[in-house]
């Protein structure tokens, strides 16, 4: 069972490198916008540049690979899931049956379920990587500025750039939570093994104190913010303004041609269309 601190999404690890440096702008514009890509473009091709691409982003931000990969494994069981599902539904070439049920597992069903696997993996890795490059302030003046032109019509840019970078924070904080909580009850006696239906009967005893803890922590949250003065995005300022440098649109640049390459990249049919 992969360990919850294994989760790093919504921790920010500081570090001297070209992406920690790019505008919190740039790195969301452009990360969303390859996402999107990569998610609509069929093909192993597409799939093959973009993770070329994302070895390299890996490399420019001087993080371990291990710190950005490890946020998969708690992922292994929805991509063994989706493996399992086209494999077992998708007609095609036969394989091979599995005992006593009866079912059929196809060449076209597997290929596909590791297609939709690798690009689900490569998403979650994109954004694993934005967020342990992304200072949550420098996250949360991004936002704001890029949500701006919308309050014209009421949007509440501020407010909402906030809540998005609080939720993002809570993720490690909860995750810490949960294998404190995880440990503590595995010290008296506890088990968290057995088939699905046995873990989701055990994970009661856990789930009901996290959220206690969560409720407890927002409270608090609210208490230091109120006891600020905070109140809100009307007339505040910001320490650090944010600039556009030359290496945002070197990055822009890059991201632009890589999403062209992607989506002129002629799509060779796999075997499961002939």
């Amino acid at each position: 069972m992969p360990a919850l601190t294994d989760i790093t999404l919504g921790r920010y690890v500081p570090a001297e490198s070209v992406l920690h440096r790019l505008d919190p702008r740039t790195k969301l514009l452009a990360s969303v916008a390859l996402m999107a890509t990569v998610l609509s473009v069929p093909g192993f091709g597409a799939l093959g540049a973009f993770s070329v691409l994302l070895a390299a982003a890996l490399a420019l931000s001087r993080l371990p690979p291990i710190l950005v990969l490890r946020n998969l494994r708690p992922f292994v069981w929805l991509f063994g899931f989706t493996v399992a599902l086209h494999a077992l539904l998708t007609p095609g070439t036969l394989l091979s049956r599995v005992p006593l049920l009866g079912w059929s597992i196809s060449r076209e069903g597997l290929v596909t379920g590791v297609f939709y696997t690798l690009r689900l993996a490569a998403v979650i890795t994109t954004a694993s990587l934005f967020t342990l490059t992304t200072a949550p302030l420098e996250l949360t003046g991004g936002l704001e500025r890029l949500l701006k032109p919308f309050r014209r019509v009421g949007l509440p840019a501020h407010e909402l750039a906030m809540m998005v970078t609080i939720a993002l924070r809570f993720i490690p904080v909860l995750v810490d939570e949960a294998e404190r909580l995880r440990k503590a009850q595995l010290a008296r006696g506890a088990e968290f093994t057995g088939g699905p239906i046995r873990r989701a009967r055990q994970l009661v005893p856990l789930l009901v104190p996290l959220f206690v803890s969560a409720f407890e922590r927002a409270d608090r949250l609210a208490l230091a913010m109120e006891s600020r003065c905070y109140r809100g995005g009307e007339g505040r300022t910001s320490y650090h303004e944010l600039r556009f440098h030359r290496r945002d649109v070197w990055a822009g640049l890059v991201a632009a041609l890589a999403i062209g390459g992607m989506l002129c990249m002629p799509h060779v049919p796999g075997p499961w269309k002939r």
